[in-house]
């Protein structure tokens, strides 16, 4: 649970915009993504093999 404390004379937007903030940094919402569906540990690990796959690809190109 995020507690955001509000400072003295503080605009409520501003305190929204660091729980937002925190929120995304916590990596609450991955955490929350991955409690929903579960995945294989093979499928994860195609998922990063293409994406290393990909990116290198992205690198090979950008070096011609």
């Amino acid at each position: 649970m995020l507690i955001i404390p509000l400072k003295d004379g503080e605009n409520i937007e501003r305190a929204l915009k660091r729980y937002k903030r925190k929120f995304d940094r916590t990596g609450a919402r991955k955490s929350l993504y991955e409690r929903k569906q579960f995945e294989k540990p093979s499928v994860v690990k195609r998922a990063q093999v293409q994406k290393a796959q990909y990116i290198q690809r992205l690198r090979d190109q950008e070096s011609i």
